[in-house]
Parts: C-alpha cells; sequence; structure tokens
C-alpha cells in the first residue's frame, strides 16, 4: 500500500469557518496543496448557503458579515445585490475569495473518518465527483456450451479512496449535514410528507396543501411568511414561547449573551444551546407587519401526529389538518467523522476552548459554538491559525 500524502494542516470544510482559517494560514505563508490541504463535501464554493432555497434574499436572513480579506477583492455583502437570491451571492463571493487567495479547495470530497496514526492524524475520504463506468465483458454462451457473442455490462462505480496524514487538524463542517428532527407520538404513521428547513426548496411545492411549520426561529418564520398566500391552511407550532424584541435588529447585548451562553457550553462539554433561545428574535418592519395581520401567532408544540392532521391535548386541545410538516427545527454539529477520536463527552458535546479540542490538542473546531456566526467565524479563524503556527 502506498504511503499517505502528508501535509501540516488539513482544514475540512470551505464555508466560512474554513475560509477564515485558510485566510490566516496563507497570510503566515502557508501553500494550499503543499503545507496545507482544503476538503469540502460540497459541489461548488458557497457553503452551507448553497444549498438554501432561491427566494432568500441577504436582506432577509441573518446577517452575513464579511470574511477576512474580501476588502482587497472590493467586495463586501453590506453592499451586495440585494435583488438576488442569497445562496448566489455567497457562492459567487467565496468562489473568487477561494481564487485571489490561490486556497485551491478539493471539492466534492466526503471525509469518512479521521484516526490516531500515531503522532499523526489520518484522513481517510472519498471522491464524490462522477467517475467513469468501467467495462466488464462477458462471454454468453449458448446450448451444448457454444460460444456466442461478447458483450459489454457496465459495471458499479467505483468511488477514489484517498488517505492523508496531518499533523493537525481543522474541522470546519457547520451544521447543515446533521439536520435536527426531535420525535413526536406518530411520526412515523403521518399520512403526509415530513421535511426539514435543509430540504426546502421552493413555496411554490406546497401550493394548495395544508402546512404545519415547527420551529420558533427565522427560517421557520420566514417560511410562514413565504407560504402566507401559497398553502391552503398554515399552522405555526413552536416548542416554547417567542421572544419577539422590540427592535428590528439584533443589539450587541443581545448577541454577547447568546456568544456567552454558546461559550459555556463548549467549554463545559455540554450540547450547544440554540441561538434563538439565548438572543430572541428581533421584529423587523415585514415581522411586525405579520404578527399585526395574524399569520405570525405560534400556537404551543402538538402532542401528536394522526394520520393527516396534528392534535394537541389538554387546554390547548384540538387538531389541524396537515399534508406536511416543515421542521424548521435547526441541526447539530456535524462531527459523525471524528467519532474515532472520542472527542465527545458523556454530557453531549465536545469540550473547545479558544478552538481547541481539550482532549485532544491537534484537533482544532472552527465555528463550533461562539464561532457560529460569520463574524465568530472569521475571529476564530484568526485565533486557530496562530495556534496552530505556534505548534508548528
Amino acid at each position: 500500500m502506498t504511503s499517505p500524502e502528508r501535509v501540516k494542516v488539513v482544514v475540512i470544510g470551505a464555508g466560512q469557518a474554513g475560509l477564515s482559517v485558510a485566510f490566516y494560514l496563507r497570510r503566515f505563508e502557508l501553500v494550499a496543496d503543499e503545507d496545507f490541504v482544503m476538503l469540502d463535501r460540497a459541489p461548488g464554493p458557497g457553503g452551507a448557503w448553497q444549498h438554501r432555497w432561491s427566494s432568500l434574499r441577504l436582506g432577509t436572513a441573518h446577517r452575513v458579515n464579511d470574511l477576512p480579506g474580501m476588502t482587497e477583492l472590493g467586495l463586501s455583502f453590506d453592499t451586495a445585490d440585494r435583488n438576488l437570491p442569497a445562496k448566489e451571492v455567497v457562492a459567487d463571493y467565496y468562489s473568487r475569495f477561494e481564487e485571489h487567495f490561490d486556497l485551491r479547495v478539493r471539492r466534492p470530497m466526503n471525509v469518512r473518518q479521521v484516526v490516531n496514526a500515531g503522532v499523526d492524524l489520518l484522513v481517510r475520504y472519498e471522491d464524490l465527483a462522477p467517475q467513469p463506468l468501467l467495462e466488464v465483458q462477458k462471454e454468453a454462451r449458448g446450448l451444448f456450451g457454444r460460444r456466442r457473442k461478447t458483450f459489454e455490462e457496465p459495471a458499479a462505480p467505483v468511488v477514489p479512496q484517498h488517505e492523508i496524514a496531518t499533523q493537525f487538524l481543522v474541522n470546519a463542517t457547520g451544521t447543515w449535514g446533521s439536520p435536527f428532527v426531535p420525535y413526536y407520538p406518530g411520526m412515523t404513521e403521518f399520512a403526509g410528507r415530513h421535511l426539514h428547513t435543509s430540504d426546502f426548496t421552493d413555496a411554490e411545492d406546497f401550493r394548495d396543501k395544508h402546512v404545519v411549520v415547527v420551529g420558533g426561529g427565522t427560517s421557520a418564520i420566514g417560511f410562514m411568511l413565504e407560504l402566507e398566500d401559497v398553502a391552503a391552511g398554515l399552522t405555526w407550532v413552536s416548542r416554547r414561547p417567542i421572544d419577539w424584541l422590540d427592535r428590528q435588529e439584533l443589539d450587541l447585548e443581545g448577541a454577547s449573551a447568546a456568544v456567552a451562553m454558546q461559550d459555556e457550553a463548549a467549554r463545559s462539554g455540554r450540547a450547544l444551546p440554540s441561538i434563538v433561545s439565548g438572543t430572541g428574535v428581533p421584529r423587523s418592519r415585514r415581522i411586525s407587519a405579520g404578527i399585526e395581520r395574524g399569520l405570525l401567532v405560534a400556537r404551543p408544540m402538538f402532542d401528536r401526529i394522526e394520520g393527516d392532521r396534528v392534535v394537541w391535548q389538554g387546554e390547548d386541545s384540538g387538531l389541524a389538518r396537515a399534508d406536511v410538516i416543515i421542521w424548521a427545527t435547526g441541526f447539530r454539529p456535524d462531527l459523525r467523522h471524528l467519532a474515532p477520536l472520542k472527542l465527545r463527552e458523556k454530557t453531549g458535546g465536545v469540550t473547545v476552548g479558544q478552538g481547541a479540542a481539550w482532549n485532544d490538542p491537534r484537533v482544532f473546531l472552527a465555528g463550533y459554538g461562539p464561532q457560529a456566526s460569520t463574524i465568530g467565524a472569521s475571529r476564530a479563524g484568526r485565533m486557530i491559525a496562530r495556534q496552530i503556527m505556534a505548534m508548528l
């Protein structure tokens, strides 16, 4: 077996966190594909944004902060075209960023696992790019064993497997690949369709349908606003009361409180809390109008699902028809490939401080916990790159 490729650093993920780390590694004069390698599962640039629905605009989503160094390209999300889909703008800007700083991202590459290999870490991944089918010749025989003409049959495609040995690993896989859907009685017998935020593509898919939207964050609110004039029936439920804020944007105090909650959970190895639970939801003009006309009024969470309806018991007893249930219930960190390293604590999370996994100083988690926002990811990129350079 040939020896694996070897580099100083492997960065998994080319979203906001991964690109930020790579930018600072380049500033420290590390060369892509020689000193460090970037692996990304997505088919193109744009991180998780490339998978979002086409109707989402930058002005209606969480603010997207600029990556470090974007000013060199004359780009800023603050001045980006608000009429274009956010997924297109982010993909375009990230693509130009990768090219300008010569990051040489390898994609689409799926990291299957990271294992200990003595002093190094061994990253095992597969190339998801379409591969040519192998032609297998077969020979057909007629009666009495006489040969007939041969024919060719395509065999199953072979997915190329690769390995890289590295001194340090930066995991920047985010959460998009790990959607979370809570269990409720009757889910498996639901006569309609379950859909998660990550599966939503177009409001027209729900024309004349009875839709139940589950969730208390900005995604759930966005779905309610988009489906208002499309769905035949629309019901909004939330597992917790909505904390409406009497301002149009999240202020520094609210953002700092949410970051502090995430940081405390990460340092103690607990499962990360919801961002919205620590910040509340600002009442933009569009949201305020939806509240005033009675659209954005959330019911408590239903108790169970029965056939083609959701059912409430007790004081809120009742039911609502459901052809589709959209679960805008968030995501969890996508860390399955790190399982062989045994970083996860019994309390449900990974103990992380200053971007580093406390159980393995070779592993850094960019965009985890308090670094999950675009501005947090940018700051984490500099912090992580500095720590790596100090240990090289």
